[in-house]
C-alpha cells in the first residue's frame, strides 16, 4: 500500500517504527525451535507461554482479526484501483460507483479461493511481489517527474489541537497496518526446514533482512518524494494524487491490483483453514468439495460487503492497524519473549523489550480510537449504497 501519513506526518517516523518492526520481529523466532520442540504456529508458541487454553484465546482471536481486516481493506484498495484505472483509460466513459468494482475485484478471490494450499498460491504470490516493486517504483518517479506542485504546502491542514491529535493517531495505525504479517512469521518459517545443525531461524533471519530492504526501497522514495512533490495535500494513496504520464499511472493500478488479489489470499487461506477444521472436527462437518464451496463463498461475500459498507480507506487502514496489527507485531512477541527467556531485570534485552510493549500499548489504544473518528467524520457525508 502506498500511504501517505495523513496532514503531512512525519516520514521520518514511518522510517523508524519500520526498523523497529524488524529489530521486534526476530523475538519470536528464536523461540521457534525450543528443546528440541518445534513450534509451527504462532498459536502453539504462545501456548507452550501461556498454557494450553489461554495460549490459544490470546492469539487466535487476533491472529484472525488481522487477516479478516486485511482482507477487508484490500477489497476497498483493489476496488479503488479497478476504478482509477477505469477513469484514467477511458475519461470520456460514465462514471462507475465503486460498489461495483470491489464486487469486480471480489469475483477473482471467489475464484482463487477454490484453490487448495498456500503452495497453490505461490505463483501468485510471487506476481504480487514483483507488482508492489513495481507500483511503487512508479509512484515516486512519477511524483518526481511531476515535480513540487504550485503553492506546495507542508504545514499541518488541521484546524484543530483536536484534529492533530487524533490524525496523528490515525496515521500510527496506518503505518503499523502498512507493514503487516508477523502475525505468520512462525507459520511462513514453519515452511523451512529446520534441523540442530542448520535451524531455520537463520535463512529465516536472512529472509526478513532482504525482504525488509526491500520494502524500503519501495516505501521510502514513496514516503520522502511524494510528500516532497505534494505536501500536506497528499492522499492516503499517492497514486490518486497522480494524473500523468497517463499510460504509466494506469499501470500502477494495475499492478496495485495484482498485488492485493495475492495478498487477500495470503490472508484469506489461513482463514479457510481454521473455519473448516472447527466445521469438520467440532461440528461433524462432512470434509468435501461442497463445504470447501460454501466456506470459502461466504467469507469473500463477507469481506466484500462489509468493504462496500465501509469504503473509508485511510479510517480502516489505521483502526485495523492499531487494534489488530499491533498486538501480534509489537506487544505479544515480546511478552512471550520475556515469559521464555526470562532475562535478568534491566538487562538491555529485558529494557528493549519492555519499551517495545509500553509503544505496542499506546498504540493499541491511541490508533483506534484517531481511526473511528475519521471513519465517522467520513461516514457523515457518504452515503451508503448509493
Amino acid at each position: 500500500m502506498l500511504i501517505g501519513v495523513q496532514n503531512g506526518g512525519p516520514q521520518l517516523f514511518t522510517m523508524s517504527l519500520q526498523w523497529l518492526e524488524l529489530v521486534f520481529l526476530v523475538s519470536p523466532m528464536p523461540c521457534h525451535n525450543l528443546d528440541g520442540t518445534r513450534f509451527d504456529r504462532y498459536h502453539e508458541l504462545s501456548q507452550h507461554a501461556f498454557g494450553e487454553k489461554l495460549g490459544l484465546y490470546i492469539v487466535v482471536p487476533q491472529q484472525v482479526i488481522v487477516m479478516l481486516g486485511g482482507n477487508i481493506v484490500y477489497m476497498v484498495i483493489g476496488g479503488a484501483s479497478l476504478q482509477k484505472f477505469h477513469d484514467i483509460v477511458c475519461p470520456s466513459c460514465k462514471k462507475i460507483r465503486l460498489t461495483f468494482f470491489i464486487m469486480i475485484f471480489a469475483s477473482a478471490q471467489f475464484v482463487l479461493s477454490h484453490l487448495p494450499s498456500f503452495n497453490s498460491i505461490s505463483g501468485v504470490s510471487l506476481v504480487a511481489a514483483v507488482m508492489s516493486i513495481g507500483y511503487s517504483t512508479i509512484a515516486w518517479a512519477a511524483s518526481a517527474h511531476k515535480g513540487v506542485q504550485e503553492n506546495v504546502q507542508y504545514t499541518n491542514t488541521s484546524e484543530t489541537t483536536t484534529d492533530l491529535v487524533f490524525n496523528l493517531f490515525n496515521a500510527i495505525g496506518s503505518v503499523a497496518f502498512a507493514y503487516a504479517g508477523h502475525n505468520v512469521v512462525l507459520e511462513i518459517q514453519a515452511s523451512i526446514p529446520s534441523t540442530p545443525e542448520k535451524p531455520s531461524k537463520v535463512p529465516m533471519w536472512k529472509g526478513v533482512v532482504v525482504a525488509y530492504i526491500i520494502v524500503a526501497f519501495c516505501y521510502w522514495p514513496v514516503a520522502i518524494i511524494g510528500y516532497w512533490m505534494f505536501g500536506n495535500q497528499v492522499k492516503d494513496n499517492i497514486l490518486i494524487s497522480l494524473e500523468k504520464p497517463t499510460w504509466m499511472i494506469a499501470m500502477a493500478n494495475l499492478f496495485v491490483v495484482f498485488h492485493v488479489i495475492g495478498s487477500y489470499q495470503v490472508f484469506a487461506m489461513p482463514i479457510f483453514d481454521m473455519l473448516e477444521s472447527i466445521l469438520v472436527k467440532k461440528m461433524n462437518f462432512e470434509p468435501n468439495i461442497i463445504l470447501r464451496f460454501v466456506v470459502r463463498n461466504l467469507y469473500v461475500a463477507f469481506t466484500m460487503l462489509v468493504a462496500i459498507t465501509f469504503p473509508f480507506f485511510g479510517g480502516l487502514l489505521g483502526f485495523f492497524g492499531g487494534f489488530a496489527v499491533t498486538p501480534t507485531t509489537y506487544f505479544l512477541p515480546c511478552i512471550i519473549w520475556l515469559k521464555i527467556y526470562k532475562p535478568k531485570r534491566f538487562s538491555l534485552s529485558w529494557c528493549i523489550n519492555w519499551i517495545c510493549i509500553v509503544l505496542g500499548l499506546c498504540i493499541i489504544i491511541l490508533a483506534p480510537i484517531g481511526a473511528l473518528r475519521n471513519i465517522i467524520l467520513e461516514a457523515k457525508t457518504y452515503k451508503f449504497y448509493t
